[in-house]
């Protein structure tokens, strides 16, 4: 992939788009064809188009959603299994190349929305997981087949599963590999919010921006601290958490919330 190129612009091949909305970054799986199945190389754009999102300042929520309106993500090429994944060495590859992409999202500095219509299946659903809040479309449909595949899954992606649905429930998606609707998903804890597709994007949009007019600061510190409280006890960082706590109160957005609040205005925050 050029590197000469904005991770905004659509390129050709890599069927991977960067927006920028204000302070929305937009991220969108471009392969409707395949109902957004993902190859190496669309990982591997996606990697530089998240990584100009938590670069720029202007950018504080990070909003992930799929083309074409009928699928979210429906996982990993299998078209490209014997390409990709045909080898031990090319299975571990190909590994790492995800899982740095979902450890990568789940640990990006920004909140991140998954904005889901149509399927959810496989590796989407592994990136759903991964993501800070997820809004789904009433026709929503999620699946985790690596049961019916062979496929493994490690230790991080199976936590970070367990850490949203619970052991029980991960266990019955895994065990049945069976697609479930976004009924169960909501019941579940899968997904935040069941909308009318018509009404998802406004909704995530209108998300977005709520989350983007609060203080930066106090949004990063929530977002690590509570990755922190879900980590082994043994390796919970409490003093970093206090840091960041710290941090909010020295922060000059913490003056400008005080003096919002007693002006009766809506606060100006700057993440200073």
């Amino acid at each position: 992939m050029s590197t000469d190129k904005k991770p905004g612009d659509k390129m050709p091949g890599d069927k991977m788009l960067g927006e920028k909305r204000g302070p929305i970054g937009i991220m969108t799986f471009d392969n409707p064809e395949r109902h957004n199945a993902v190859s190496l190389d669309m990982w591997q754009a996606a990697d530089t188009i998240l990584t100009d999102f938590v670069k720029d300042p202007a950018i504080r929520v990070i909003v992930i959603t799929g083309a074409g309106g009928k699928s979210f993500v429906s996982g990993a090429d299998i078209s490209k299994f014997e390409s990709e994944r045909a080898s031990m060495e090319a299975v571990r590859k190909y590994n790492v190349a995800v899982e740095r992409m979902y450890g990568g999202i789940y640990d990006l500095p920004k909140p991140t929305i998954a904005m889901i219509r149509g399927y959810c299946i496989g590796g989407g659903l592994g990136l759903a997981i991964s993501c800070d809040v997820r809004v789904c479309s009433e026709v929503s449909k999620f699946a985790l087949p690596a049961a019916k595949l062979g496929l493994g899954y490690g230790y991080m992606p199976m936590k970070r599963f367990v850490d949203v649905l619970g052991p029980a429930a991960t266990k019955e998606i895994f065990f049945t590999a069976r697609q479930y609707d976004a009924a169960t998903a909501l019941r579940w804890g899968m997904v935040n919010h069941v909308l009318p597709d018509a009404e998802v994007e406004a909704f995530v949009m209108a998300m977005a921006e709520t989350i983007a007019g609060n203080a930066p600061i106090t949004i990063g510190a929530i977002k690590a601290i509570a990755q922190e409280i879900v980590k082994d006890p043994d390796k919970r960082d409490r003093e970093k958490c206090e840091r960041l706590v710290e941090q909010c109160f020295a922060s000059q957005d913490y003056i400008e919330g005080r003096r919002a609040f007693m002006e009766k205005r809506k606060p100006s925050f700057t993440g200073a």
